[in-house]
């Protein structure tokens, strides 16, 4: 957002000194026009590098430039300008195809069928003896860890282990549930 620097250091900077006016231009306008640019970009940083380019635009055409009282509405159309030629030349990530990069993905179950599966779930668990239904209950359906089951039930994590193991088993061999599998 600072005019170009004097001396040796930027090519064209011996016209600068010929350019006071710039110069108090850029101090005086300058805060303004970055939330012109602001407005323009998300990004704050890009917003200076985009006035910095306008500006730089309208230090080249300082001399053309005959009604001095206009500035800012010349400034605003560089940042316009610059910004929709940033834009155009945004590198595009998307490319148009025949066919969808996307694999097609499983059709979702009907609600009815997922009802009758949780029903003969529910009938094959309840087939289970008492306290392998208990820890079923407690690990799958209110997802409770091992340790959390075994405290629940005043029994060590290794028989909540081995009875859900028995259950799972059993549950497996239940023919209401062949289907499933």
């Amino acid at each position: 957002m600072t005019p170009p620097p004097s001396g040796p250091v930027c090519a064209g900077a011996s016209q600068y000194a010929s350019y006071p006016s710039f110069s108090s231009y850029v101090r005086a306008r300058g805060p303004v026009l970055l939330r012109t640019a602001r407005s323009l970009t998300a990004n704050p940083s890009d917003a200076e590098d985009l006035l910095q380019t306008a500006l730089t635009k309208t230090f080249v055409a300082w001399e053309r430039i005959e009604d001095h009282r206009a500035l800012d509405g010349y400034v605003r159309r560089a940042l316009l300008n610059t910004r929709t030629s940033q834009w155009r030349k945004r590198k595009v990530d998307e490319f148009a195809c025949e066919e969808l990069p996307e694999p097609t993905g499983l059709p979702e179950p009907d609600p009815a069928e997922r009802q009758v599966l949780h029903d003969a779930m529910w009938r094959a668990v309840l087939k289970l003896p008492e306290r392998q239904r208990q820890m079923v209950v407690l690990r799958y359906y209110e997802d409770l860890s091992e340790a959390q089951t075994a405290e629940v039930l005043g029994v060590s994590v290794g028989t909540v282990k081995s009875a859900v193991s028995r259950a799972l088993g059993k549950l497996r061999e239940d023919p209401e549930l062949t289907p499933v599998r």
